[in-house]
């Protein structure tokens, strides 16, 4: 893991509090506008997490999941601040571009299959799944939001470098090893 980072990875707030109560270690990313017609890439394989609350509402997320919506990641920050928590080390990266494929995710993260249908419908069908470690600190930091951090785009260069130091795994390793065994059985 790197000393410090200032890479951030945006990403619904909601799907930041799954990950760091360990109800999920995947990111499924389509890319924002500001990816261009390539679309999304992996540019950074660590990255802290940037919570966002644009687009994200309970009828996205699988009914059981929409408790997430309350969740202090999910919850919109003091004014102009970003929470930065969770840190995330990619693991694997799956390309799916089967719609079939959805299916195998259903159990592995918490958005709704209407929402996964979309997002791999949008522009040309495909979708990427991220398979994350996700880490965490013991209190957040709170970070300016500039202005040049908005925008429907997944990567953010934020102003400075951040210490990973004093972050934890959110879940043990063999809580890791098995979430990790399932989403390779889905998918394969």
């Amino acid at each position: 893991m790197q000393t410090e980072n200032r890479i951030a990875f945006k990403e619904w707030g909601a799907v930041c509090a799954a990950l760091a109560q360990g109800r999920q270690s995947l990111i499924v990313r389509k890319g924002g506008i500001h990816e261009g017609r390539e679309g999304f890439r992996v540019e950074h394989r660590e990255f802290w997490l940037f919570p966002t609350r644009f687009h994200q509402g309970a009828d996205q997320l699988q009914p059981e999941q929409a408790d997430l919506l309350q969740q202090p990641y999910a919850q919109e920050p003091v004014e102009n601040k970003i929470k930065l928590g969770l840190y995330a080390v990619v693991e694997e990266v799956y390309e799916l571009k089967e719609e079939p494929q959805l299916a195998g995710l259903s159990k592995s993260q918490v958005l709704n299959g209407e929402t996964l249908a979309q997002r791999f419908a949008y522009k040309r069908p495909g979708l990427y799944v991220l398979l994350v470690r996700t880490y965490q600190l013991p209190q957040p930091l709170e970070v300016e939001n500039e202005t040049r951090y908005g925008g429907c785009r997944s990567w953010v260069k934020l102003s400075q470098d951040y210490p990973t130091a004093g972050l934890t795994p959110v879940l043990s390793d063999e809580q890791y090893q098995q979430q990790k065994r399932d989403l390779a059985e889905r998918l394969h």
